[in-house]
């Protein structure tokens, strides 16, 4: 019932400012923490939140609000020394944070993560075999995700970016012990290949084949200029008549021919073609001539 001015209600959430550096500045065995989303931070951070009764996983949400850029993490240790934090590398760049700069860290709870979806930041992506195991793999080192954020995997001694797109049920999820189905959108820069055009397409667009046949040779009627007989100038000028194209024919297939069979012919026999023909068959300068005067003898 008595009220003392001197004692302040605790508050219920975790809300502290930090220094912010990488974890490059801790020792060799800590350089794993650059494969995952957690970080590290002091032991009077961890008397607070036992104080505070916050619930296990931990999850924090860190603000940059100078740049107005925010993410969310879990955390490994609390060994950091006091007054200072020690995050990956790359959540310091999507932060906007150089080291040394002031970062807020407040604890949150965020709900199960049920889907999402990653952009691959660079094609050479592709060439990962399985990229949804190593993916798989990468986030056992992470305790949630948030939209927006580029997130860095290692394989093979390469590191690949990936953007995350979309996630559901909200924007910031938790991904410790969920089963969450997740899909890659096609890669910065990604073209997609043109596929073939059938085979009837093509045969489709060639429809004179009159043009590929080869043109006729031999004799033509009434292919030539025409002259006039004094010797002048014809006013009307005509040109010569071009040769008619060859109509083209289907061959009829060989239904006998096999794969393994060649076939040589060797002895081609000579067409036939009757006297009667050969008389009727038009010959230039073959005929005989005539006087209109008789011969006197």
């Amino acid at each position: 019932m008595f009220g003392f001015p001197f004692m302040q209600a605790i508050p219920n959430k975790f809300v502290k400012q930090y220094r912010c550096y990488s974890v490059s500045m801790l020792s060799d065995d800590k350089q794993d923490l650059e494969k995952g989303g957690k970080i590290i931070m002091p032991p009077s951070a961890l008397d607070l939140l036992t104080r505070l009764h916050i619930s296990y996983p931990m999850m924090f949400k860190l603000s940059n609000e100078i740049q107005e850029r925010m993410t969310h993490c879990g955390v490994l240790e609390f060994v950091a020394q006091e007054g200072r934090v020690h995050i990956p590398y790359w959540m310091m760049e999507n932060l906007r944070l150089n080291e040394g700069d002031l970062i807020q860290i407040e604890s949150v709870t965020l709900p199960v993560a049920t889907y999402a979806k990653f952009q691959p930041q660079s094609v050479d992506f592709l060439d990962i075999t399985n990229p949804k195991a190593v993916l798989e793999n990468t986030l056992r080192n992470f305790a949630c995700l948030t939209k927006g954020d580029i997130i860095a995997i290692m394989y093979n001694n390469k590191r690949y970016e990936l953007l995350v797109l979309e996630l559901k049920p909200k924007d910031a999820v938790s991904i410790i012990e969920c089963d969450m189905n997740v899909e890659f959108a096609p890669p910065v820069g990604y073209v997609e290949p043109q596929a073939p055009r059938p085979k009837h397409e093509e045969e489709e667009e060639i429809t004179d084949f009159s043009d590929m046949m080869p043109q006729p040779t031999g004799f033509r009627a009434f292919a030539c200029t025409g002259n006039r007989l004094d010797g002048k100038v014809s006013r009307v000028s005509l040109e010569p008549v071009p040769p008619p194209k060859v109509e083209y024919k289907r061959g009829i297939p060989d239904y006998d021919w096999t794969d393994d069979t060649l076939t040589f012919i060797r002895r081609a026999k000579p067409k036939v073609v009757s006297q009667a023909k050969e008389e009727t068959t038009f010959k230039a300068f073959a005929g005989e001539g005539f006087s209109m005067r008789r011969r006197r003898e």
